[in-house]
């Protein structure tokens, strides 16, 4: 957003620098992207007329001028303009002025006649104005005046880089308002006497699109003169402001937009056919643009059609068939709110990113048109003539924007900003802003403008007192934290070292998706209700995942499937199980999963190649139970899974609770994931897993151990587990080892029957075991294995 200084100051003056108005600015939040001259450095250049001007004798193209500065004499200067003529008012640089460059003017002589200084062009004067000749000045211009005075050169462009959310901003309306509320000044806007209806001129306008255009305001006026000239002031603003002089009627609605930040179009009324129709595009449609451009409109598109066709983009671009041109005579002036969700994107799409589209996608003042409205009119009339006629408004209350009401609380401001500012400070900053303010309860209940879109919630409002406050002037205070060492127990497992074991073992570590897959997860937990998004990314992403085991195994497959032969991957995360008894009805809970798939180790000319099998994952697993050094307090026990093969499947019991499953995977599984192979997965519960038994140091006993092996025969039913079980119950104390370093069934052993080889190790820590005491406690165990088990010795 550009504008000039001199302009805004018209609005708000307050008595501070250029410098220090700059830098207001930016600390608003309304950061000053440059401060640029509207013209360069000349001296010298006063405002003559031409009072003769007549064909040099030796020169087509130079013409001889007497030129009036005001003064007793008349002064003669050469002149090769085309425009120059009788009458006319120009900028004189006089002997003795200096132009941008450096260049002095000199006393000269040109093809013999002499000239007493150079009429000059804008460009002669550093002003970016594109002209084909030399200056011409108003004819009320005064005589001998400086023209840097005249046309208030001595002012420059600000420009301003608005965020998104600042369109009130985008007109000089809303930047006077900031540098008031800054300054804590009153904002004098532009006076005009207000344009009352002199001719009946009704026009139809049916909004057929309400929510995406709530108000449409139509006015028509008639008899104007499209050949009159912009009045120099308008033509210095517009340019100041970044937009070239087009014709009156352009000018004039280029003017209330930068003016008030609002768009408007004029249509030739004699080119429309019958009413204005706000709708949106059929989506086959074509437009021709003002820029002779032609379109096919999108059907999402909003668009401003009459009875028979489309004739302009709204909101964009008008239409090249209904614009304004030398020989209208009546126009119908358009003012309206449109949604900025109806803008947004469209003109980018279509590439036509205009001045109008970029406010009407950020949001416009809904109450802002009517306004507008008659501001322009009265221009047109002060500067075309003619006759305007009554305003026709559509209007659908229901669809245009409410202001906001927010509270809020002093103690919410303090903590936020960690000062305390005064409350006739907060009150005044959000009144002058705009605001209404009710006190109550130690908060404000804030009614909010509609100008003020990005205003809805409280720190909102904590921003807008900051800001205007000035951050500045809210003391740096250096944030004070005690630090406090960290509630560590001892007995707690960290994730961490979790997944270094895995990582240490060859394992990756995979994230995978928490919603996955409806027709995949029952394939996994057949039957088992699941909870199902109400707005889901996919319909193959629309369940919360049961296990770790649907991402799993996606994963295993996805790799296998890019010639990734073996396959170890671990994952954490929650599972998410529906349940009645939940507070939000479902339980979250934490799990660790892992699959391994292929071969047991990478290739090597040392090491056989084998397919993984279940005892592979069951070591993986054994390493990690480990860490809670309490291996006794897990086993594991045959189960069945849905999920997993049938006799490779077991529960994983911790305290005799199960807390998970390993096993091998089904094999009716492995097409609908993909899979090639034999697979291994297991999942437990984090939570049951990250708890370790804390070690209790003891003295180490000074007495030998003595080793006693058996081969018990038991039938093939028995698990290993019991036995063992059984004998470190009996043994007692003096039990110190216990491995089992054999099974064997075959010849010598029954059918129905296996041999269990364990070796015990006995030791005391007070004093030497006698073979007495050795044989009385191995034949408690050999009793008790056989009351319990049947068990026998091996011959």
């Amino acid at each position: 957003m550009k504008f000039s200084e001199s302009w805004l100051r018209e609005w708000v003056n307050p008595s501070v620098s250029r410098d220090e108005l700059s830098h207001q600015i930016t600390m608003a939040g309304l950061e000053v992207d440059g401060v640029d001259p509207v013209a360069a450095d000349f001296s010298g250049v006063i405002i003559g007329e031409v009072v003769e001007c007549g064909q040099h004798p030796d020169a087509d193209k130079l013409r001889v001028t007497k030129i009036n500065v005001g003064g007793d004499e008349l002064i003669d200067i050469v002149c090769g303009a085309p425009n120059c003529r009788l009458g006319l008012k120009v900028a004189v640089a006089m002997v003795g002025a200096v132009l941008p460059g450096d260049f002095k003017i000199k006393k000269a002589k040109l093809r013999g006649q002499p000239s007493m200084g150079m009429l000059c062009s804008y460009g002669e004067l550093g002003i970016d104005i594109e002209s084909d000749g030399i200056i011409e000045l108003p004819q009320d211009a005064p005589l001998g005046v400086n023209v840097r005075e005249f046309l208030q050169l001595d002012d420059v462009i600000i420009d301003v880089d608005l965020t998104a959310n600042r369109a009130d901003c985008l007109g000089m309306a809303g930047l006077a308002r900031e540098v008031g509320v800054l300054n804590r000044q009153a904002v004098t806007e532009p006076t005009w006497q207000a344009v009352d209806a002199t001719i009946d001129a009704p026009f139809s306008i049916n909004v057929v699109a309400p929510d995406l255009c709530p108000r449409y305001l139509g006015r028509v006026v008639k008899n104007i003169n499209v050949k009159a000239a912009t009045p120099l002031w308008m033509q210095e603003k517009l340019r100041r402001s970044g937009i070239r002089s087009i014709d009156p009627i352009v000018d004039i609605t280029n003017y209330v937009l930068i003016e008030f930040g609002q768009p408007m179009h004029a249509f030739d009324l004699n080119t429309l056919n019958g009413g204005i129709n706000v709708r949106l595009a059929d989506g086959v449609e074509t437009l021709t643009l003002l820029d002779g451009n032609e379109i096919t409109v999108p059907n999402d598109t909003l668009v401003i059609a009459d009875d028979k066709q489309a004739v302009a983009l709204a909101g964009v671009f008008g239409g090249e068939s209904t614009g304004v041109n030398e020989n209208t005579q009546d126009i119908l002036l358009e003012c309206a709110f449109f949604a900025p969700l109806a803008i947004m994107g469209k003109s980018r799409r279509l590439g036509l990113h205009t001045d109008a589209s970029h406010r009407f996608e950020r949001g416009v003042d809904p109450e802002l048109q009517h306004k507008v409205m008659d501001r322009a009119t009265r221009l047109v009339l002060d500067i075309c003539g003619g006759e305007a006629g009554q305003v026709v408004e559509a209007v659908s209350a229901e669809h245009l924007p409410k202001a906001a009401t927010i509270t809020l609380r002093r103690n919410k401001l303090d903590k936020t900003l960690g000062h305390h500012i005064p409350d006739t400070d907060v009150v005044e900053i959000l009144q002058r802003l705009g605001f209404n303010v009710e006190t109550a309860n130690d908060a404000w209940q804030v009614t909010t403008a509609t100008y003020r879109f990005d205003m809805a919630i409280e720190e909102d409002l904590i921003e807008e007192v900051a800001r205007i406050y000035g951050y500045n002037n809210i003391p740096n205070t250096a944030p004070q934290a005690a630090l406090t060492m960290p509630d560590h127990k001892e007995a707690d497992i960290s994730l961490k070292r979790v997944r270094s074991i895995f990582v240490a073992r060859g394992f990756q570590e995979a994230v995978t998706y928490s919603f996955v897959d409806p027709k995949m997860q029952n394939l996994v937990h057949p039957g088992q209700e699941a909870m199902v998004l109400p707005n889901p990314i996919s319909i193959e992403m629309s369940a919360m995942r049961l296990s770790m085991f649907t991402g799993l195994l996606t994963a295993v497959g996805y790799n296998q499937s890019r010639q990734q032969g073996r396959v170890r991957l671990f994952e954490t995360g929650l599972r998410f199980v529906p349940d009645a008894q939940a507070d939000s009805g479902v339980r979250q809970q934490a799990m660790l999963g892992a699959v391994i798939s292929g071969v047991q180790n990478e290739e090597h000319w040392s090491m056989e190649s084998k397919t993984v099998d279940f005892f592979d994952l069951k070591g993986d697993l054994e390493a990690i139970l480990g860490l809670t050094v309490a291996a006794s307090e897990f086993s594991f026990k045959g189960a069945t899974h849905p999920a997993l093969h049938p006799g490779q499947c077991a529960e994983i019991l911790r305290n005799n609770r199960v807390i998970g499953y390993i096993g091998a995977i089904h094999p009716s599984l492995e097409k609908p994931f993909g899979l090639n192979g034999k697979t291994i997965v297991f999942e437990l519960e984090l939570d049951a897993l990250l708890h370790a038994r804390l070690p209790l140091a003891q003295a180490v006993s000074k007495f030998p151990a003595n080793r006693r092996d058996i081969a018990l025969v038991v039938d093939e039913t028995v698990s290993a587990t019991d036995v063992m079980n059984l004998i470190r119950k009996v043994g007692e104390n003096q039990l110190v080892g216990l491995n089992l370093f054999d099974v064997y069934q075959g010849k010598g052993v029954e059918p129905g029957k296996k041999s269990l080889a364990i070796a015990l190790t006995l030791q005391d820590t007070t004093r030497t075991l006698e073979e007495k005491d050795i044989t009385e406690t191995m034949d408690s165990v050999i009793s008790a294995l056989k009351t319990e088990f049947n068990a026998s010795l091996r011959d």
